[in-house]
């Protein structure tokens, strides 16, 4: 199948910044009247490129004509040499297409707190601008990783009322992944027209469903950062209200939703996928604050590591999530299917070898159930393995 997105370009090269002879600059060409909506994290520790492609696309007023991606540095911690760094690598980019630097947006990915060797991203970048391609989507997926093991693509051609249009995305993320209106980084295209409003509005939407529930760490990236690109070159028009954009709203959360698990499934030393779902709160608001105090337990992640069925730890996480009134008694859990606990206690059905048996899978499912109210929730999450301390003990080194 096709990925590629008609009005979007990629060209990949290789600057030395992650490491020798491997690619680690991306430039995407958006085609002019493309419309931009981003999403950036809300770390206070903002990175230099969060910051400069913010007030770039306000002043471009969201139709950029580049997005500039190096890996291997984060440019976060690095001050005013930081914030220079970035502006100069976007000069450089605008120089050679003969653009406004303000056209440029900047992200960055990688060691926070070192200086970004902008000289090493500016040399590549005559190579990259060669490089642009409409079929580049694969390689621009492996360029933009860091610790990930695997890239992650996704694609899906969308048909609306007899006419077709595509989305297409990439996403880097393995570890410091806890997004907050984001993740590590992903950039993701239509050929659909859809106007700035509408554009931010599904965009939101889709990563409210996906990006935004998940976690590997509990650690938000000073660097987060998702956008979307509508080049309007299919012919299709999006309208707010519409069956269409409501079709579309569906398809775009459903790629996003596969980049999110793949991140989930990338996730440093994981072992195990995890689907945490929370059911019967009073809101959905209620729901994720469970669903996360679970998904951020050491202990419950090391157990899933080790694929013991401790289910106190689960029933701890739930009484320490801050729901107010809590009937501990109601609250019932199941894994992979197997009632595990209900009314404050073990299940009387229960036994351990159907704890193990139903742990044993790379796949679980925590289902919770609070029986308070009508609202429910989902977070993805991995187990918490040896690897994971290795790799992040041995990051730098």
């Amino acid at each position: 199948m096709s990925e590629e997105v008609p009005g979007v370009q990629l060209g990949v090269a290789r600057a030395g910044v992650k490491q020798q002879g491997l690619d680690d600059v991306v430039v995407i060409a958006l085609a002019p009247g493309t419309r931009t909506a981003a999403l950036f994290t809300q770390n206070d520790f903002r990175a230099a490129p969060v910051i400069v492609a913010g007030k770039h696309l306000a002043f471009s007023e969201a139709l950029p004509s580049y997005l500039l991606i190096n890996t291997g540095n984060a440019n976060a911690g690095t001050g005013d040499a930081g914030m220079a760094a970035a502006l100069s690598c976007c000069e450089r980019l605008a120089a050679l297409t003969e653009t406004p630097a303000e056209s440029v947006l900047p992200f960055s990915t990688g060691v926070i707190g070192e200086p970004l060797p902008s000289d090493l991203i500016a040399a590549a970048l005559p190579a990259a601008v060669d490089n642009l391609r409409q079929d580049n989507w694969r390689r621009a997926s492996g360029a933009i990783l860091t610790t990930d093991t695997q890239p992650k693509l996704r694609s899906l051609e969308v048909d609306l009322a007899g006419q077709s249009c595509r989305i297409t995305g990439i996403a880097k993320g393995a570890g410091m992944v806890c997004p907050d209106m984001a993740t590590m980084l992903s950039f993701v295209a239509t050929d659909a027209a859809i106007d700035a409003d509408l554009l931010d509005e599904l965009l939101r939407a889709a990563v409210d469903a996906s990006l935004n529930r998940i976690t590997v760490d509990g650690d938000t990236s000073t660097n987060d950062a998702v956008t979307l690109s509508a080049t309007g070159q299919s012919g299709v028009k999006i309208e707010a209200g519409s069956t269409q954009a409501d079709q579309f709203a569906d398809a775009l959360t459903t790629v996003m939703i596969q980049l999110a698990q793949d991140i989930v499934r990338d996730g440093e030393g994981a072992t195990k996928f995890v689907e945490i779902r929370v059911t019967g709160g009073e809101s959905i608001e209620a729901c994720d604050q469970v669903g996360r105090t679970i998904a951020h337990s050491p202990l419950v992640k090391t157990a899933l590591f080790a694929s013991d069925p401790n289910w106190g730890r689960i029933l701890a996480a739930i009484g320490r999530a801050g729901l107010s009134n809590l009937d501990t008694d109601a609250v019932s859990i199941h894994i992979n299917g197997v009632l595990i606990a209900e009314q404050g206690a073990r299940a009387g059905s229960y036994t351990e070898a159907q704890g193990q048996a139903a742990m044993a899978a790379g796949d679980l499912i925590i289902d919770v159930a609070l029986n308070r109210g009508h609202a429910e929730g989902v977070i993805w999450t991995t187990d918490l393995s040896y690897d994971y301390v290795k790799i992040n003990a041995e990051y730098r080194t």
